[in-house]
């Protein structure tokens, strides 16, 4: 039988199409067949298929994150919170999420990850539906809700990422992970515009969390009828990685973890020792800081502002004008996919030219986002418009876990709630006021604009090392 061929247009070598037989081995003896057309059930086609529903899972896994942010008016009134209470949501959410993030990448190095996804996305689903028939007297049982959520979304956050890099060579990996990434904004910009036109259109916030759950079995039944049980985990030959230029190897046997194990103190020992890893890790979570307060508050801080326009009246109905988070999250999808796009084709012109130029490009964007942020609070009570407009291969799935751990918890798992706490303490100062509470989370917000500046300094250091670390993670 003739050996199986390399095909370009992938990056993956074919293997014969055996039935059951697992997909991106590497070929027998590496011998190069004439170019055939691909059969429509070739590893090609089966991974776009795979990288298809893991888009579309990631998709709906942000509009559920920001399906709150996008209809927080309703939610602060119907429950009557105090701004401090109702950042608790998106802080209680995000707690769990980094929480959990660890023990699935543990799980995820380890043991099936089709399943691990499966379960997340039954889970999530399941409490996000649950929580729309919560009643206002019920506050603490709503919070608690979105914690669960929380654990599910980091289930796949965790895990599909590295599915993902394995199905795809260097070449094209970055390709197909940007695409994945895209959804990031896409999918939070949606949110916030499904919560704000279901709550628009019913006039009852809760139909806003019975639409992702129906997504979400739509993503579990493509998961298990497009995405292979298992998928072969690269050699370290054969792949590189992903998160700041890691590495990783070992295959996936059946039913059986790796042969090769190490305790997770241990890969933890190993990462705190890139100084890269730990640099780009606290960018990372200036930015998780600064988009968690954000993502959270801009909505309620744009109705404010126009309350002390004039341009809007109090809301004194059962829905609140939600035009705000319809605008906001057209814009978040806009501005995601530009800016997606945008790095991921700044990094791959200037790394063929500069080795450093992928987190010298993150602070660059930081300290700029830094200063508009800055210049749109200071401008927002007078313009609305203004306003709007490294690691090694064993350790992959747990070297994201500790980035999702580390930012969320020094970033967005405290910064929505931190920006609720002073704004009320502010406004305790004074008489109560549309202007006074305009002002509050005003001053509240300029927290954001400085710990933008401290994250593009961390990523700044991260080109420092990122060369050195890098070497060290290609070592085979």
């Amino acid at each position: 039988m003739e050996p199986p061929c390399a095909h370009e247009d992938t990056g993956l070598q074919l293997q014969a199409l055996l039935e059951g037989q697992n997909y991106g081995a590497a070929a027998g003896d590496g011998t190069r067949c004439p170019a055939v057309p691909v059969p429509r059930n070739s590893p090609a086609v089966r991974n776009c298929l795979v990288v298809a529903v893991l888009c579309f899972g990631n998709f709906i896994n942000f509009m559920d994150w920001f399906l709150v942010p996008g209809i927080v008016l309703d939610i602060q009134k119907y429950f009557g919170l105090s701004d401090g209470k109702t950042g608790l949501l998106q802080t209680v959410f995000t707690l769990c999420y980094m929480l959990a993030a660890p023990i699935f990448g543990y799980l995820g190095d380890r043991y099936n990850r089709k399943i691990i996804l499966g379960a997340g996305i039954l889970f999530w689903s399941g409490v996000t539906l649950g929580s729309s028939f919560i009643t206002e007297s019920y506050y603490r049982i709503f919070v608690l809700s979105r914690g669960l959520v929380g654990i599910g979304t980091a289930s796949y956050s965790t895990i599909a990422p590295t599915i993902i890099a394995d199905l795809f060579e260097e070449g094209k990996r970055t390709t197909v992970l940007s695409i994945f990434y895209i959804f990031i904004p896409v999918g939070s910009g949606c949110g916030y515009m499904l919560a704000a036109g279901m709550a628009q259109s019913t006039g009852d916030w809760h139909w806003a969390f019975r639409v992702t759950p129906c997504m979400g079995g739509v993503a579990l039944v493509l998961l298990i009828l497009l995405v292979p049980h298992r998928i072969q985990r690269r050699t370290a030959r054969h792949r590189a990685l992903s998160i700041s230029g890691t590495r990783r190897g070992a295959h996936e046997t059946p039913g059986v973890p790796r042969t090769t194990k190490t305790t997770w103190c241990q890969d933890v020992g190993s990462l705190a020792k890139n100084c890269s890893f730990v640099w780009s890790s606290l960018g990372l979570t200036a930015m998780a800081f600064v988009t968690g307060a954000l993502g959270m508050w801009v909505p309620l801080f744009l109705y404010r502002a126009q309350l002390v326009q004039g341009i809007v009246p109090p809301c004194l109905q059962e829905s609140c004008n939600s035009s705000n988070s319809l605008i906001f999250g057209g814009i978040t999808v806009g501005t995601g996919i530009v800016g997606v796009i945008a790095g991921a084709e700044a990094a791959r012109r200037l790394r063929k030219m500069y080795n450093k130029a992928d987190p010298l490009i993150c602070a660059t964007s930081m300290f700029i986002s830094a200063l508009c942020l800055y210049t749109a609070l200071m401008v927002a009570q007078t313009s609305i418009l203004s306003t709007f407009y490294v690691v090694t291969p064993r350790r992959q799935s747990t070297a994201i876990a500790l980035q999702i751990l580390l930012s969320h918890l020094l970033g967005d798992a405290g910064s929505p709630y931190l920006i609720g706490a002073i704004s009320n303490a502010l406004q305790a100062q004074g008489a109560p006021s549309f202007q006074s509470s305009f002002q509050s989370i005003q001053s509240s917000f300029a927290i954001c604009a400085f710990v933008g500046a401290f994250g593009g300094a961390f990523f700044l250091l991260t080109s420092l090392y990122i060369e050195g670390d890098r070497r060290e993670a290609e070592r085979p």
